[in-house]
């Protein structure tokens, strides 16, 4: 046990992040929903919504490879590249949202 506390790995990095990202994507697919303006909201809540799912498996992932230490490195590699494809994701809807609201 003493080992395992010394030698931080990716996931337990990601575990938490990722897990406050879903919240984050719940929050604003609320938030997107009751705008005035809609015209962006039959996109932008289903994109959120793809976004939280990257996140959780993300989390799921990094979860499973801290509980599971043969599979340690693969599932890390997984989890790190759903985060990553996650804040991608949530990077350009912010974008898109951003230039919704303010361009028009």
């Amino acid at each position: 046990m003493a080992a395992r506390s010394q030698q931080k790995g990716l996931s337990d990095h990601i575990l938490p992040v990722s897990a406050t990202m879903v919240g984050v994507c719940v929050t604003v697919i609320t938030v997107i929903q009751i705008t005035p303006n809609r015209a962006f909201a039959s996109w932008a809540d289903e994109l959120m919504a793809v976004d939280s799912m990257a996140f959780l498996a993300s989390t799921l992932l990094s979860y499973w490879s801290i509980r599971h230490p043969l599979d340690r490195e693969r599932m890390e590699g997984y989890a790190d590249r759903l985060f990553l494809l996650g804040l991608t994701i949530m990077v350009f809807a912010s974008f898109m949202v951003s230039f919704e609201l303010f361009v028009n």
